[in-house]
């Protein structure tokens, strides 16, 4: 995903400024996200982007170190950060694979797993980074549900339009369906624990798993 880092460092300040598309279901994935953490827990979070998620969970855990490709989402979160007076975030440049070393309580990675080139390598990392029973969250739009669709017809056809224009990244995007989303991370070593759709429409696989 290197490549994809001008990207992002170029979208990072639109981004920022963008309201979430679906408050609503935002806030119930972070509900149920903030149900499972604890004040001693250490916690990773991928893709962090602008650190809007972190910033929201710092209060109820120990650390939250946030990793994400580009630097200009980092330089946001930094940012924003300080000026929500949290002292407790860590931040790391790199992609999944150079995520930072060490072991965690709870691994986040929310509307990443369909962007990454290599989902089995990005969970096997996870699974180092996680002892027996701690936990992965990930929230991930399952674009092949819409399979048949008008709306799965019409994001097929554009996002090579957008790529071409610069307004995608270059990375393939996995139409990933429940089933098969589900799957990959079970075959990783993980056991779900939770499961549900925020928003419903498209959805959003929210997805709670207990590595093994």
């Amino acid at each position: 995903m290197k490549t994809d880092a001008p990207f992002w460092d170029k979208i990072a300040a639109k981004y920022a400024e963008d309201p979430i598309r679906d408050e609503a279901a935002y806030r119930q994935a972070l509900a149920r996200t903030c149900s499972y953490l604890k004040p001693d827990d250490r916690v990773l979070e991928l893709g962090c982007g602008t650190g809007s998620t972190a910033i929201e969970l710092a209060s109820q855990v120990a650390e939250i170190t946030v990793s994400d490709l580009s630097q200009g989402m980092l330089a946001i979160a930094r940012d924003r950060a300080a000026a929500a007076g949290v002292g407790n975030i860590h931040f790391h440049q790199g992609s999944v694979a150079q995520a930072p070393e060490g072991t965690f309580d709870v691994v986040l990675a929310h509307n990443l797993l369909h962007l990454l080139p290599d989902l089995q390598a990005a969970l096997a990392l996870v699974s180092a980074r996680l002892p027996k029973g701690a936990l992965f969250i990930s929230k991930t739009p399952c674009l092949g549900e819409t399979r048949g669709s008008a709306k799965y017809w019409l994001f097929k056809a554009m996002i090579p339009v957008m790529r071409f224009l610069g307004k995608a990244p270059t990375s393939p995007v996995h139409f990933f369906d429940i089933t098969s989303l589900e799957a990959v991370i079970k075959a990783a070593g993980f056991e779900l624990v939770e499961t549900g759709n925020y928003p419903v429409s498209t959805p959003g696989r929210y997805i709670v798993a207990r590595r093994l």
